[in-house]
């Protein structure tokens, strides 16, 4: 008999939605079209940092050694293409004015200071050993440090002027490291090559690997499930309007004093809304799977791991079920249910980092972000998909989700038993 009441309660709420297309749209249409838009714009934005140059100036006052080896770096880097047919003056206007986003400007006689500096500096090193010979009668003053100038556009994201400044330091320090080493050589008279002078310690990327390929993180892999976690929140607005509308016309108070428990009628909902937020899932794979490539975008790989992505899929729509039933069961019309709704989901994944990850939020928000349902589902999603973690890995943020379920699942029985006792 339970068994029954449970299904007429779903085939209720199967009516119920037909009669909203807007809800439809919303839960089926919306996501779709989210996915579509921002993986294009994200993937599109990689590409172009990745296959375009980015144009800078470089102005070269030394026109000696070092300036041609930063030169030839930048060059050989594939990101900058450089223009050279300006002077300081005019470099700083057009960066600052924003036609260009930087501009380097190497000073005269680098080159010939930077070695007059090591020269200076070896001989007293090498004269503190006792084995300076004739050279400490040449010693000379040595010269001032030189500036080599970066102009940086006002709008030039922080991120790119750390990047460029490090890269330069970077290539300056190899320059001095090696005229120090060829330095030490001449006053010692040694013949070792130069070229043996290499790095001791050097890094090495490490990532998880597939086979034979390494399994790197793209726009795809990274939309699909935020964007997916989004559309099953996004339920809460059609559940909430259904519950306040049972509730303006009647169907709540027939539904009371008839003999079914309320909970039934929570749970018809849960399986109505929960196979919703599967078919949005499937959507959403398929379009990662068999649209994407067809739009020049990575395939949405899922080999192996679908049973886990589903899981994960039943336990978030449980806890946007959960949310949806407590505020369509607080709200007493739809003008409050429907916006509040529609607003919590939004700031709900703006905390959870399905906007912006989580890592470079501020250290308060980081903490916050912990107590999202979207987060606990975005890094279940991540784990499987780009940590390769089985059932094991994601049982904590798995039990969040139920949990946060059971909440507010029990939260709106006990405030509709007490908003109708008599």
């Amino acid at each position: 008999m339970l068994l029954y009441k449970l299904w007429r309660s779903f085939i209720k709420e199967i009516l119920l939605l037909k009669r909203d297309i807007g809800g439809i749209v919303i839960i089926f249409v919306m996501p779709l079209l989210l996915i579509v838009t921002i993986t294009l714009i994200q993937d599109s934005t990689f590409k172009n940092l990745e296959g375009s140059k980015i144009p800078i100036i470089f102005i070269d006052n030394d026109k000696s050694e070092v300036s041609k080896n930063i030169k030839s770096e930048l060059e050989s880097s594939k990101t900058f293409q450089l223009l050279t047919n300006y002077n300081e003056k005019s470099a700083q206007e057009a960066v600052f004015s924003g036609d260009y986003q930087m501009a380097i400007v190497i000073p005269e006689n680098l080159t010939k200071d930077l070695n007059s500096n090591i020269d200076s500096k070896v001989q007293t090193i090498v004269s503190s050993f006792g084995l300076e010979g004739d050279s400490a009668k040449t010693k000379k003053e040595a010269p001032k440090a030189k500036e080599i100038h970066l102009y940086f556009d006002p709008a030039t994201n922080a991120g790119f002027k750390n990047s460029v400044m490090n890269s330069v330091n970077k290539m300056v320090f190899e320059i001095e490291n090696k005229k120090i080493y060829k330095a030490f050589q001449d006053q010692l008279g040694t013949t070792e090559n130069l070229d043996e002078n290499k790095n001791l310690i050097s890094f090495k990327e490490i990532t998880p690997k597939k086979g034979e390929m390494d399994i790197m993180p793209n726009s795809v892999q990274h939309n699909v499930p935020a964007w997916t976690l989004f559309a099953i929140f996004f339920i809460v607005v059609p559940l909430s309007i259904n519950l306040v509308k049972e509730k303006s016309q009647g169907t709540s108070v027939r539904a009371r004093i008839s003999p079914t428990p309320y909970f039934v009628h929570i749970l018809g909902k849960t399986f109505t809304y929960l196979i919703i937020c599967i078919i949005q899932f499937l959507l959403m794979v398929a379009v990662g799977i068999y649209l994407f490539p067809y739009m020049d975008l990575p395939a949405f790989d899922v080999s192996g791991k679908m049973f886990q992505l589903v899981t994960v899929t039943l336990f978030a729509g449980l806890a946007a079920i959960g949310f949806g039933v407590l505020l369509g069961t607080i709200a007493d019309t739809q003008e409050q249910s429907a916006p509040f709704g529609a607003t919590s989901v939004v700031v709900l994944a703006a905390i959870g980092g399905i906007w912006v990850p989580v890592f470079l939020m501020p250290e308060f928000m980081q903490t916050v972000a912990k107590f999202s349902p979207m987060n606990w589902g975005l890094n279940a999603y991540y784990d499987i998909i780009l940590r390769n973690s089985g059932i094991g890995g994601i049982a904590k943020e798995l039990a969040f989700l139920f949990l946060f379920y059971l909440a507010t699942v029990s939260i709106s029985i006990f405030y509709e038993k007490k908003q109708n006792a008599v």
